[in-house]
């Protein structure tokens, strides 16, 4: 019977491992709403729809190529919807969905708890980034 190494048992696990997180609900959530623009977003559509000129002015740190990125791969979560708006000029309104809306009480949290806590982290931060 052939032995398996340690590198290839360390290869096996580590596949199975990233089969596990790449099905894992939490981080598959966590990793859309971590993007960079994500929560301004939300947090400007969560006031009401909001047309692209909008949205751009709202988000100034945003190119246009992100914030486009971010706006259809929220629409491809099916957080955000998209519509046409008559009008001169025409153009594209942006709105959360009722399961984007759902989303909005666990943004606030999340929220709360960083206001409560982010100086604690800047002071673990400040603590352990001398020793590198």
């Amino acid at each position: 019977m052939p032995t398996i190494k340690a590198p290839e048992r360390r290869s096996a696990a580590r596949a199975v491992h990233l089969d596990a997180v790449a099905g894992c609900p939490t981080h598959r959530v966590l990793g859309r709403l971590g993007g960079r623009w994500v929560s301004l977003v939300l947090k400007e559509l969560a006031l009401g729809p909001r047309r692209n000129g909008e949205l751009t002015r709202a988000v100034p740190g945003a190119t246009q190529k992100m914030l486009t990125e971010t706006l259809r791969g929220l629409e491809r979560d099916g957080l955000v919807g998209r519509s046409a708006v008559a009008g001169s000029p025409a153009g594209v309104a942006y709105r959360l969905t009722a399961l984007g809306e759902s989303l909005l009480p666990v943004m606030a949290a999340v929220t709360v708890w960083a206001e409560e806590h982010i100086a604690e982290i800047d002071a673990a931060r400040s603590d352990f980034d001398p020793r590198r």
